[in-house]
């Protein structure tokens, strides 16, 4: 089974769909469907989270394998790419290099195992043998896989359909996710000569068409991928939405900087950096300022008949929709409507709109692009080592002021501590 699953739609709008009285009951099964897929995976999440923010001993002791190999791509993969003719010879021969790199691994594993098996020769080749250097990465790969809307995550990532350097297929949707991908790592290195999603170049896998008429996306990291669904009669094109991608690939960024635990306000934070990286990654291929910007998340989800324009609006939470059959945006934009809630682990979707609303405030207040001062600050705060893995929205307040004063100023910082009072997270003296 997966953990730590993000999914980019907010389980309180699943909800409002499964307790419609004005859909089709179809529909509602569709998106029951949904909500128990991400609810069933919400405990163990927690306690990804939870062991992330251990000491790195206990983590690295306690971590599951796979989240400790997070740069392994299956050698059938590359050999894949290796053997493409619609992809170029530079790409072809990395991947043959790191086919005979995990090959000489795991000849060297062998060879420091099969001594303690056989029982001979037990200490000759010493716990080294088994310890090859790592091959020094010059690039991440991306690879698309089609479920063929299996809904079983057991049989993820399901067939390769595109790899890094082939050309365009039939499946649009394959398509879109393989570029949209591209442009979120794009981002994180043009803007903080950041690696793919862990620093070291790691290889991302995603999988399209998972489930039958299944409306939702999410970033599985024990599988080290991206899942999209294809989405029914309200929730759509996950893989077209470039935010979304962003979105859920930055909770994967997020394990390699500041940890977050997913519960209460850490647990909107979570939330909250992953909205932002999103939107400015939208706002940069887009090139829009902060002022010229819409500022919603999930902007291109909505089927066209439904009354709302987003999943979420940054700028003005609680606007993003208003239809009949499934309710209103229910996102509060200030700490004066925060109602603590045992609902989505302490609402941490509901309550990420509060600090978004920060974020948005001080982009503007700024000017420019919200990537050159705001997304400068708030990176550093996720790597600067100072945010706590139960960070309180105060707390995360005053680290992005500290920041934006050692980066750009008092006047920076006057402006970032501004944002945050206007959205009533505030000091108590």
């Amino acid at each position: 089974m997966s953990s730590q699953i993000c999914s980019i739609v907010p389980p309180y709008l699943l909800r409002s769909i499964v307790e419609s009285q004005e859909i089709e009951e179809n529909d509602r099964e569709c998106a029951l469907r949904s909500l128990n897929h991400r609810d069933q995976f919400v405990a163990k999440r927690c306690n990804r989270f939870d062991a992330l923010s251990q000491p790195r001993a206990a983590r690295e002791h306690a971590a599951p394998e796979a989240s400790r190999q997070q740069s392994i791509v299956p050698e059938v993969l590359l050999r894949h790419i290796a053997e493409s003719e619609e992809v170029d010879e530079e790409t072809r021969q990395r991947a043959r290099a790191e086919i005979e790199h995990s090959q000489r691994v795991i000849s060297q594993y062998q060879a420091a195992v099969a001594p303690e098996e056989t029982g001979e020769g037990a200490h000759s080749a010493g716990p080294s043998a088994a310890r090859a250097k790592p091959m020094p990465s010059t690039g991440f790969y991306r690879a698309i896989y089609d479920a063929k809307n299996d809904p079983d995550e057991e049989d993820l990532p399901g067939k390769v359909v595109r790899v890094e350097g082939q050309k365009v297929i039939k499946d649009q949707t394959a398509n879109d996710a393989y570029d949209n991908v591209g442009r979120v790592l794009e981002f994180y290195l043009k803007q903080f000569n950041w690696k793919s999603i862990d620093n070291k170049n790691m290889h991302v896998i995603s999988t399209v068409h998972f489930g039958k008429k299944y409306e939702n996306a999410f970033w599985d990291p024990t599988r080290m991928q991206m899942v999209f669904g294809d989405g029914d009669k309200f929730l759509y094109r996950f893989a077209s939405c470039l935010d979304v991608i962003g979105h859920e690939l930055t909770h994967a960024v997020t394990e390699h900087t500041s940890p977050l635990v997913y519960q209460g306000q850490s647990g909107a934070l979570n939330e909250h950096i992953s909205d932002v990286f999103g939107i400015m990654i939208k706002q940069m291929f887009e090139n829009e300022t902060a002022d010229e910007a819409d500022w919603l998340i999930g902007e291109g989800c909505l089927l066209p008949d439904v009354k709302g324009v987003a999943l979420r609006s940054m700028k003005a939470p609680g606007t993003a929709y208003n239809d009949p059959r499934f309710g209103k945006d229910p996102q509060p934009a200030s700490m004066v409507e925060y109602t603590p809630t045992t609902e989505d682990n302490g609402g941490v979707h509901l309550y990420s709109g509060i600090p978004n609303r920060a974020f948005y405030l001080a982009s503007v207040a700024f000017g420019g692009y919200s990537w050159e001062k705001a997304g400068q600050i708030w990176w550093k705060t996720m790597t600067s080592g100072r945010v706590p893995a139960r960070c309180t929205f105060v707390q995360f307040a005053d680290v992005t002021t500290e920041v934006a004063e050692e980066l750009f100023g008092e006047e920076a910082a006057n402006i970032v501590r501004n944002a945050w009072n206007d959205v009533g997270v505030t000091r108590k003296h």
